[in-house]
């Protein structure tokens, strides 16, 4: 089965997380994109995530379990507290996740990025 594929969003879109994620051979995106602009809101990032068929990643907790009940069919949300997530430990725990989860085990899914700390 596929890998699953990820999105950063404009609160998590480091270039340095992007660079070290590619690095590992894993498919991902950040905002800004050619279908979400930097200044994207986080309901346009979510559709457009899930249009491509990526799981989104984001510290913006609050909204975004906001937009999962609007939307429950979407390709899958990691949350993370920022002040919790140092850059080395953001890099490990979303090799983890990507690694040891498929495409299909995100759809629709909320799941907290601790869970691969």
């Amino acid at each position: 089965m596929p890998e699953p594929r990820l999105h950063l969003d404009a609160d998590t879109s480091s270039k340095a997380l992007h660079t070290a994620l590619l690095e590992r051979g894993h498919d991902v995106t950040r905002t800004p994109e050619t279908w979400a602009p930097l200044d994207a809101t986080d309901e346009l990032q979510l559709l457009g995530a899930t249009a491509q068929g990526r799981v989104i990643f984001t510290f913006n907790i609050r909204d975004f379990m906001a937009l999962a009940k609007r939307y429950p069919r979407h390709g899958g949300i990691i949350l993370a507290a920022q002040s919790a997530w140092p850059l080395a430990a953001l890099i490990e725990a979303l090799d983890r996740a990507l690694c040891e989860t498929e495409a299909t085990d995100w759809e629709d899914q909320v799941r907290w990025l601790n869970d691969w700390r």
